[in-house]
Order: structure tokens, then C-alpha cells, then sequence
């Protein structure tokens, strides 16, 4: 069975970085495209990111582009989420999901807060 568990949120200032993960297990990673999507507090489902099996194509959301980084380790079976120049509206749970979207990981809690 498809396992993604996300890691590294947390409370952070605008204006800093934190670099999110997951872990990916039970199903072939090198083969599927990754995607991160976000859910800030009392809104819906919102597209971050996402890169294709060999990391030759990564796409971003407007407001992420030339802030975050998508990048993915097929060795470690591992995607990366690096947030930089983070804003109070980018306050939400990130969540890692499989290429396909059936599976999703629990979530990890980014705050940004003065």
C-alpha cells in the first residue's frame, strides 16, 4: 500500500525559509510524477507544485514561482518542498501526493507568523 508522510513544518517569520519532506513508500517513486498542494486555514485545496519521475519538468503555482522549490531524490524515495521568502499567506498544511492523486500524505503545519 502507498505511504507518503510529510515532515519539517513548523512556526517560521515572513520573510524565512523551511524546507518540507516526504518520505514515499509502497509503490514504485522513480516511476510517478509528485505533486505538493497546500490547505491554508478555512479555504480549499490549493496546487503548489509538482515534478515529473526524473526531474527533468517542475511546475509552480504564480505565487510560489522564485520562492519555492520542488525537487525529489529517487535513490531515498523522497520529494522536497524548499520555502523561501515565506509570507503570513502561505500559512497552511502542506500535503504530499502521488502523481496520480489517489494517495496523500497526513499533512505537515506551516506557519507564518510574526
Amino acid at each position: 500500500e502507498a505511504q507518503l508522510a510529510e515532515s519539517g513544518g513548523g512556526l517560521v517569520q515572513p520573510g524565512g525559509s523551511l524546507s518540507l519532506s516526504c518520505a514515499a513508500s509502497g509503490f514504485s517513486f522513480s516511476t510517478y510524477s509528485m505533486t505538493w498542494v497546500r490547505q491554508a486555514p478555512g479555504k480549499g485545496l490549493e496546487w503548489v507544485s509538482s515534478i515529473s519521475s526524473e526531474s527533468s519538468v517542475s511546475n509552480y503555482a504564480d505565487s510560489m514561482k522564485g520562492r519555492f522549490t520542488i525537487t525529489r531524490d529517487n535513490a531515498k524515495n523522497r520529494l522536497y518542498l524548499q520555502m523561501n521568502s515565506l509570507r503570513p499567506d502561505d500559512t497552511a498544511v502542506y500535503y504530499c501526493a502521488h502523481g496520480s492523486g489517489d494517495y496523500w500524505g497526513q499533512g505537515t503545519q506551516v506557519t507564518v507568523s510574526s
